[in-house]
């Protein structure tokens, strides 16, 4: 299957080329591209009942409160541990290799002095304390300073308002909002998985601890539904190369008109493009296959091969929460995990642990950061880390959905949020990478979970 799915991504690729190339995008965006907006959309409405009823299985199967809880911390601890991690790495990256500094000189100037004529006028303090629009030296830059385009600034309008609602609860604002008011509301609404997640742990603690003559048909009827849904995945997963196919030609075709339009915005932001790339590279190929080598013995070839089907869905759907009934059935199946543990801890996953995110929020600060001349100190670097951990727990497992999230990041060490809009071209084919790191470190958490558990048995 895996290599059907790539030979599909990469005739996608290849089509998407050729019908811009021949003036063909309009029948690809609308015949074919459709059919990949169904297959995302068949993964969804499979993915929140499968995340309610694999947890309720999931801990039912344990018949013990207390190990629940040591299960719970140790996958929190574990998922929290990898993405400080990323943070850390992405960081490293945006220091060593200044993807922002890569333009020209006077560029870079007019930038800044747009900078502080913004931070001016909304009363915000300038994180490095300069002050370049004082000195008389730059009074020849002083015009023609917005470098944002202001077509791709509506394009904010609507995400500086989410942003402005997230930041406006408090600080224990996520609690509140784990928490459902109407659980069949929660269902219905794709970007409210932590309470569908709630709601599941809540409802199977306490079918463990009802007596099991009560609560077994119950319990038979939550593990059929679990049985239900994942064949619904077999079924749906049948037709993946082809729906992989569609998907690459919408996602291409959707980006530019022209072949050379595509390459043009990749060099435009060709520094940064390839700066959070290393470290998605990094985290995926490097980092994680280490800890599958060191904890749970798995060689590099074999953990790749195994979870490929996973990783390649998530490149084409560019979403962990459609991905995650191919990534439950990954681990179970090829990685040898529980059925326990992989309905606990992929789901929380989907929805918490947002490497690949975080990495690529840091080091898109830095270089927006660099790009307008603003030397951030190691105080609010450090406030980096904090808030870009923080904010990736909250990122939405849908495409982009971690771009309201930089926007926090962004405004919690006085930057401007709507410079979003400049990476905005090249937000899509990278928001695809990071789900493929995200969704590959679902599978080594679940693994690494599964051997501290003794639940998981040697696959061939």
């Amino acid at each position: 299957m895996y290599i059907k799915i790539i030979i599909g991504l990469i005739l996608g690729i290849i089509w998407s080329f050729l019908s811009s190339a021949l003036g063909w995008n309009s029948f690809t965006i609308n015949w074919i591209d459709p059919f990949g907006t169904i297959f995302i959309k068949l993964l969804k409405f499979i993915a929140i009942p499968l995340i309610l009823f694999s947890i309720i299985s999931g801990i039912t199967g344990m018949n013990d409160i207390s190990r629940l809880g040591k299960l719970g911390a140790k996958t929190l601890s574990i998922y929290l541990g990898t993405t400080v991690f990323a943070v850390v790495a992405g960081l490293f990256i945006g220091n060593v290799f200044k993807p922002g500094s890569y333009i020209e000189k006077d560029q870079m100037i007019k930038n800044r002095l747009s900078f502080e004529k913004w931070a001016i006028s909304n009363n915000v303090p300038i994180p490095d304390g300069k002050l370049l629009s004082s000195d008389p030296a730059y009074a020849d830059f002083n015009s023609g300073m917005d470098e944002i385009d202001e077509g791709r600034l509506k394009d904010v309008e609507q995400k500086i308002s989410i942003m402005e609602e997230s930041k406006s609860g408090g600080p224990l604002r996520f609690l509140v909002d784990m928490v459902p008011e109407n659980i069949v509301s929660s269902i219905s609404n794709n970007s409210l998985m932590l309470q569908v997640i709630f709601f599941a742990i809540f409802f199977g603690i306490t079918l463990v601890i009802i007596p099991g003559e009560k609560t077994k048909p119950v319990v038979d009827f939550i593990n059929s539904s679990n049985e239900v849904f994942l064949k619904m995945v077999d079924i749906v997963m049948k037709g993946a190369p082809y729906f992989v196919f569609a998907l690459m030609a919408g996602v291409v075709a959707k980006m530019a008109d022209t072949p050379a339009e595509v390459m043009e915005i990749f060099l435009s932001l060709g520094s940064y493009s390839l700066a959070v790339l290393f470290g998605l590279a990094f985290i995926a190929f490097v980092f994680y296959p280490f800890l599958m080598k060191l904890i749970v013995k798995m060689g590099y070839s074999e953990f790749f091969r195994k979870i490929s089907p996973a990783q390649f869905l998530a490149f084409s759907t560019s979403s962990s929460a459609a991905t995650l009934p191919v990534t439950i059935e990954c681990v179970e199946e090829n990685l040898g995990v529980s059925k326990n543990i992989a309905g606990f801890v992929l789901p929380i996953g989907a929805t918490v642990n947002m490497d690949g995110t975080s990495l690529y929020q840091t080091i898109a600060v830095l270089f927006l950061a660099q790009l307008h001349m603003v030397d951030l100190s190691f105080a609010q670097q450090l406030t980096i880390v904090l808030t870009a951990t923080l904010a990736s727990i909250g990122s939405a497992a849908v495409p982009s959905g971690g771009l309201v999230m930089l926007m926090i990041v962004l405004t919690s060490v006085g930057l401007n949020p709507a410079w979003i809009a400049i990476i905005f071209p090249v937000d899509r084919i990278l928001d695809m990478c990071r789900t493929v790191v995200n969704v590959t470190g679902d599978t080594t958490v679940a693994a690494i979970v599964a051997v501290s558990e003794n639940e998981i048995k040697k696959v061939e």
